[in-house]
């Protein structure tokens, strides 16, 4: 069960069971593949740029049904993926949410280069980073590394 937020107003529903995960993508092919992947795991949210990705967070922290994982894609409008990762932290930080209890991150993107996976790991803390076209198995696997699926 995915959610498509496709205005900036929108919030995310109450959630199903299972993990809550948030998808932010800007490609419609590439969040439907994404989102076919992982709704078997809990619900997906589908923020569609970088402004309703910051939103959706911000709403997610305030009535306390954060997301336990957010893949995000790098190239984005509005905001990139590495500026939604590094105010998704402070937002986590202002909060005293730090180390196992911080969301869950897997940068999604076409970028392989070594300056976006450094800045995504070092600036964002990001836990995984997955180039696409992403590999089913490939992030099965991630989530279970992750404990986020048994």
């Amino acid at each position: 069960m995915c959610n498509v937020v496709t205005q900036n107003r929108g919030y995310p529903p109450q959630m199903k069971n299972g993990l809550k995960i948030l998808i932010v993508e800007d490609e419609y092919i590439s969040r439907t593949l994404l989102s076919g992947m992982l709704s078997d795991f809990g619900s997906c949210v589908i923020a569609a740029d970088g402004n309703q990705a910051v939103e959706i967070l911000e709403y997610s922290f305030r009535s306390d049904e954060r997301f336990d994982l957010v893949c995000l894609d790098i190239v984005m409008p509005e905001l990139s993926g590495q500026e939604v990762l590094r105010a998704m932290r402070n937002m986590e930080r202002k909060l005293g949410i730090d180390g196992d209890r911080a969301t869950k991150v897997i940068m999604t993107t076409v970028l392989g280069d070594s300056i976006n996976i450094m800045q995504a790991f070092k600036q964002g803390n990001c836990e995984a980073y997955l180039t696409k076209p992403i590999d089913k198995v490939q992030l099965i696997q991630l989530l279970q590394d992750l404990k986020l699926i048994a």
